[in-house]
């Protein structure tokens, strides 16, 4: 952001406005557009990081805003696509849970077979969003103890367990493998998702519109290798081409109000907007 201020000569709040106008136009195309969608499989996962402050400090924190701390995004991904279905930023309570499987729900057709780890406030959530009409398994996975390296303490997998909750799901389909990848995905595409590092988001309202567009961006505009170099939103066939930046920038005119210039506008002094050192 920094950056954009020193080439374009704006206001680093100028342009974080604009992040904000642009991330509300993504929010609103993928809520309208990614609809309907005939999935037959999808993983759902919730990827951690935090706002303001690690959730240790929290008690310490001065000025803390509010949603500040430990804070969890939930993803869902269709196995076949790799479309982001739907994603919602916040706690990790039932709350959260029952509002992102329902929106997921809404937007998909006919049933489906989704695949969680092994939360115990999954079944419940998959309940009450679906009722009965999905295929829900869960994949469990066993970690040995850990070692420490650098300050970070790694886990090594021991081992993982398939279990059928509800329906009739494919035992051979089971897992959360592709969207475990897609966390890896988020984290290298978002600065603000990064360990170890202090690019993490400062304000909750900023991480949400952050993660907005790069849900667009993963959708719409990104080629995926795996698909032959469509995007998701090619593959499920929700649009036949390409989206561009361009088309976000044009969304987000339709979307903001014009803006209201004083009458003296045309009488006051423009020549900064010529001025060879600001071109």
């Amino acid at each position: 952001m920094r950056s954009i201020t020193r080439l374009t000569g704006s206001a680093l709040n100028t342009v974080s406005r604009l992040l904000v106008d642009a991330a509300g136009a993504a929010s609103d195309y993928h809520d309208t557009h990614v609809r309907g969608l005939d999935c037959r499989r999808i993983e759902a996962d919730e990827i951690r990081t935090f706002t303001w402050c690690r959730p240790k400090n929290l008690p310490k924190a001065k000025a803390a805003p509010p949603g500040a701390g430990e804070c969890w995004t939930w993803t869902a991904l269709d196995a076949e696509s790799k479309l982001l279905v739907s994603y919602l930023v916040g706690a990790r309570g039932m709350d959260e849970a029952t509002r992102f499987l329902k929106d997921m729900e809404d937007r998909v057709n006919g049933r489906i077979q989704l695949t969680t780890d092994g939360r115990p406030l999954y079944p419940e959530a998959v309940e009450l969003a679906f009722g009965g009409e999905v295929d829900y398994a869960t994949l469990v996975k066993t970690f040995g103890t850990g070692s420490l390296s650098d300050g970070y303490r790694s886990e090594q997998l021991a081992g993982s367990q398939r279990y059928v909750v509800s329906g009739d799901p494919d035992f051979d389909h089971i897992g959360t493998s592709y969207v475990e990848r897609h966390n890896l995905t988020m984290r290298m595409g978002m600065r603000r998702f990064t360990r170890l590092t202090n690019g993490f988001s400062k304000r909750i309202e900023k991480h949400r519109a952050m993660v907005s567009l790069y849900a667009w961006h993963y959708n719409f505009v990104r080629s995926h290798k795996t698909l032959s170099g469509a995007t998701p939103a090619m593959a499920v066939g929700l649009t036949p081409t390409f989206h561009s930046l361009e088309e976000l920038v044009e969304l987000v005119d339709k979307r903001t109000p014009p803006v209201k210039r004083p009458k003296d506008y045309r009488k006051r002094d423009l020549s900064f907007e010529t001025d060879p050192y600001r071109s």
